[in-house]
């Protein structure tokens, strides 16, 4: 919150109370019985059942929903190299979808995944999106023998034109990433069996990482005679926060087992088998769905932004970020499901 700019119905509240914290501010919302009756005049909407799903072990209601929900095509997402199914309400499925080539990565993937998560960005449904590989291992990299023309064939008469050339296909394919970071809903990447190469640039674009115990990772590309160039090098740093770790792994190509992962932080849980971990990252997209929509999107915007900005910036940022959200009724509506004891899971947020 930005205690510069309150947005008006909350100024009983800073009046109330000297301190800064949330808590307080709590405290002085349920003492005030003028503005819990503001607060329920200022409610737009009846609160009907919605979805909801508290992160608890895998033996949770909201757990037994997630793994058991028939999924159905997304409407609007036709591609030859993804599947996306809506899982369930608010969650989308997207899948490296070609199982045969062991999800290798093909031109048409290049240009889906962008088409893809531009969608998925501007889908007001859209909550949380679940990335995982179809078959038996997450993504074997680059499908070479379908990309090599494009790589090592480029077009131009000279030095000039083919380098120009070269570095805006690089560039093209480095937003085949970077779109998934500029989706404001919070991707989960669900990882089993093998993510070489450029899967590695594609997880670590995404916001949270989830894998198997037969998952394991290498950064290929010094094997294959080229320097990683679409976002590993740049993002994998930043993840880890070992430098050390990173230098070995770029310069030997060797593998990251599991374990060694999740000791790192390139994951945050390590799951026994694949259906477990898609469970948990199904549980876990729920559990985000709950939210208010406006808070988590702001949420991953601002992450994003801090990450790659110096403190003082990042605070201005959210500063005038929030002068405006803080004014959202999603405030209002959880304020209230708070002081009656009631679950995100009967709040109704508006599509966003």
């Amino acid at each position: 919150m930005v205690a510069s700019y309150p947005p008006p119905w909350l100024l009983p509240v800073c009046r109330a109370s000297s301190a800064s914290s949330w808590v307080a501010m709590a405290a002085a919302m349920v003492a005030s019985r003028s503005l819990r009756d503001l607060l329920m005049r200022r409610l737009v909407a009846p609160t009907p059942q919605g979805l909801s799903l508290c992160l608890r072990p895998l033996s949770s209601a909201a757990q037994d929903e997630a793994s058991t929900a028939a999924p159905r095509e997304a409407p609007g997402h036709n591609y030859e190299s993804l599947r996306v199914t809506a899982a369930q309400k608010h969650i989308l499925h997207v899948q490296l979808n070609r199982p045969e080539k062991r999800n290798a990565m093909n031109k048409a993937f290049w240009r889906e995944m962008v088409e893809c998560f531009n969608k998925i960005a501007q889908d007001p449904d859209c909550r949380a999106v679940v990335i995982s590989g179809a078959g038996k291992v997450f993504t074997a990299g680059i499908d070479l023998m379908d990309m090599a023309s494009e790589i090592l064939q480029p077009q131009g008469d000279d030095v000039a034109r083919i380098s120009w050339n070269l570095r805006n296909l690089i560039t093209r394919y480095q937003e085949t990433f970077s779109v998934i970071e500029k989706c404001p809903k919070p991707v989960i990447a669900a990882i089993h069996g093998a993510c070489i190469g450029a899967g590695v640039d594609l997880i670590t674009a995404c916001d949270i990482r989830y894998c198997a115990q037969d998952a394991f990772f290498q950064v290929k590309e010094v094997d294959i005679g080229l320097a990683a160039d679409v976002g590993t090098l740049q993002r994998l740093p930043k993840i880890i926060g070992n430098q050390s770790l990173v230098n070995e792994l770029a310069f030997t190509c060797r593998t990251m087992m599991a374990d060694e992962a999740l000791g790192s932080g390139l994951v945050s849980r390590l799951f026994p088998d694949k259906e477990g971990m898609l469970d948990a990252a199904f549980t876990l997209a729920a559990e985000i769905s709950t939210k208010s929509p406006v808070a988590v999107q702001s949420t991953k915007i601002n992450l994003n932004y801090s990450r790659n900005h110096p403190v003082t910036e990042g605070l201005n940022y959210m500063a005038t970020w929030n002068m405006s959200m803080l004014q959202t009724q999603d405030i209002i509506k959880s304020v209230q499901a708070a002081m009656e004891k009631k679950e995100l899971k009967s709040v109704t947020f508006s599509k966003l």
